[in-house]
């Protein structure tokens, strides 16, 4: 009897090939329309009337569409693609291993409460602006830690995965390709989104520390219990010297951090000083392009060094930039097709007489289902955008909080996505069983989406502006 494959998602260029097709497709079954727009160019979300003729776009014109998306989307595209090759050459310095290093061997003899807030800190902050699977490689510190306080494994990913995933997702770093596809300022708002990134760090610590206290009271509270998992046993296995690494936090590694950290805090500023609108992105380049230099350099590359990481870094994120494209393809295939107004409208027919507050809790809640099935971030965003942009503008909704209203649903649902390598890595590196960690993990995603719609909404109906 032949065993049956296992499902396996396809790879991201036959999903976008497929996404154009069925563009194709669409524009010959959906009647074109258009809404009417007003003296600035926007959406008036309450006029929209049918051509009366379909206007398709074969599968050969959008092939004819892929040099005009690739144009159309240049310079999201070498944004996405020097960022890449900034922080490839932060990671390539090795400071944020020390930090991380430096950061847990200070804490080691503190006490359990400290010890996993500071660690959950740490680990946010480094999901929150440099995050990258390569913070798998922390999983087995956090496990050394938890046998060192007779905790499960589960813990060991609470104070490592679960603190990196949740600053990764809402960190202020993160969301600078939407915003960009949206067509508002990069890094805009990157103050609101910290209190929110520190906000939901706090929800983490708070239940990662109710699990930790519940199973200190009672060992067989624990999920891991009946996987043979015993407190007493703890402390075997892993020596703390193989794992932990004492090192020192000299000027010049602490000088990495800070110019790292501080690039982001001058392009948040630069429209908020004055700032030409127009020059957004070439500031940002110029900005991260000097960044890598002097990183590089401080942290010690040789001028080869640097620039083979720097072109590791910008290849990385090639295919990355190409989808981005692809994406544009598809706004171009729609939109020749008369059909995207079309689609907005029967989406938003029902939301124009809720409150706006309700529909943008609705974008949350739509993101959060998709957001398991796409790991990529960039990618779904590059997808997705291209709706929800004329949806948000449909809907009179600042663009801005469309985008945290994007990033909200796109942070959470990551704890639970099975596709997702940076999860399943990290389950595989701590022991436990990926229905052990959903089963802890799920009812905390709810909570957290619940939280995230409430922020949302509170955003709404205050008017929040999207500027700071």
């Amino acid at each position: 009897m032949e065993k049956k494959k296992a499902f396996k998602m396809p790879h991201l260029l036959w999903i976008m090939t497929g996404i154009i097709l069925l563009s194709c497709l669409a524009t010959y079954l959906i009647p074109a329309g258009q809404f009417a727009t007003n003296e600035a160019g926007e959406i008036v979300g309450t006029e929209f009337q049918y051509l009366g003729h379909q206007t398709p776009v074969s599968p050969w014109g959008a092939m004819m569409l892929m040099k005009s998306g690739m144009i159309g989307a240049a310079t999201i595209m070498f944004v996405v693609m020097i960022s890449g090759a900034n922080i490839n050459v932060v990671i390539e310095t090795g400071v944020m291993d020390d930090l991380m290093n430096w950061g847990v061997y200070k804490l080691k003899d503190k006490g359990a409460g400290i010890l996993i807030a500071m660690m959950m800190i740490l680990m946010a902050y480094l999901g929150g602006f440099g995050g990258t699977d390569a913070l798998i490689a922390v999983v087995p510190i956090g496990v050394l830690f938890a046998k060192k306080l007779k905790l499960d494994p589960i813990c060991a990913l609470g104070v490592t995965t679960f603190a990196s995933l949740i600053g990764f997702g809402t960190g202020p770093a993160q969301q600078a390709t939407t915003q960009m596809l949206m067509g508002v300022t990069p890094y805009s708002a990157f103050f609101t989104r910290l209190v929110i990134m520190n906000f939901f760090l706090a929800a983490a610590i708070i239940m990662v520390m109710r699990y930790v206290k519940k199973i200190q009271k009672n060992p067989q509270a624990s999920l891991m219990y009946s996987s043979g998992w015993r407190p007493e046993a703890a402390g075997a296995g892993t020596e703390e010297s193989q794992v932990l690494k004492q090192v020192e936090m000299n000027w010049r590694k602490v000088a990495v951090i800070v110019i790292f950290v501080l690039q982001y805090l001058i392009i948040a500023l630069y429209p908020l000083m004055g700032g030409d609108d127009n020059l957004t992105f070439d500031f940002m380049i110029a900005v991260m392009l000097c960044t890598m230099v002097i990183v590089g350099l401080i942290g010690g590359m040789s001028f080869e060094k640097l620039g083979q990481s720097f072109a590791r870094g910008l290849g990385s994120m090639a295919f990355v930039a190409f989808v981005i494209g692809l994406a544009k393809v598809i706004s171009l295939v729609l939109g020749n097709g008369n059909v995207i107004h079309t689609i907005v409208y029967v989406l938003t027919k029902p939301l124009l007489a809720l409150p706006k507050s309700v529909s943008s809790i609705g974008l949350t809640l739509i993101v959060s289902i998709i957001n398991p099935l796409i790991p990529s971030a960039t990618s779904k965003a590059a997808i997705l955008v291209p709706i929800m942009k004329p949806v948000a503008q449909a809907l009179g909704m600042q663009l801005n909080l469309a985008v945290v209203a994007y990033q909200m649903g796109d942070s959470f649902t990551n704890l639970l996505s099975p596709l997702l390598g940076w999860m399943i890595g990290s389950c595989v590196m701590a022991d436990v069983p990926f229905a052990k960690w959903f089963q802890w993990v799920l009812p905390k995603v709810l909570i957290l989406i619940a939280l995230a719609c409430a922020i949302v909404f509170l955003l709404t109906v205050t008017g929040w502006s999207g500027v700071i």
